[in-house]
């Protein structure tokens, strides 16, 4: 496996596509634009999950949405490093903008949070534990 490097708070570190058909968007994607596809346990909850790997880097993820995400179309997270998620989620608030989704834990990955901008532009911010390469 490649050398895991650990990104700079407030760096873009990872790119998510939550989908309604996952076969369908991943051939779209690999013959597009070359991407590999390995299965991964990353998230550590039997959920289906699929790394994109170009260059021999992991570089993002893809996975079927499930029932809970109701009419929810399929979708793009972008996810920015930092260095406390729980206080930035904190932060989110005092700046005029909502969290969507509290800290939360992802097992042998981090924890993580889903913000709204005052906008209502959405990003994941994520704290990495570090033990992944």
């Amino acid at each position: 496996m490649s050398e895991f490097k650990m990104p700079a708070n407030g760096a873009f570190c990872w790119n998510e596509l939550a989908t309604t058909d996952l076969e369908s968007a991943q051939n779209f994607y690999k013959t597009l634009l070359g991407w590999g596809i390995k299965e991964s346990n990353a998230t550590g909850t039997g959920m289906v999950y699929n790394e994109i790997v170009v260059g021999g880097q992991s570089v993002g993820g893809v996975y079927k949405m499930g029932p809970e995400f109701g009419q929810t179309p399929s979708h793009w997270m972008a996810y920015v490093a930092v260095d406390d998620v729980d206080a930035k989620a904190r932060q989110v608030w005092e700046l005029g903008g909502k969290v969507c989704v509290p800290p939360t834990d992802i097992p042998n990955v981090g924890r993580f949070c889903v913000v709204n901008d005052p906008t209502g532009a959405t990003i994941a911010l994520i704290t990495l534990s570090g033990s992944h390469s």
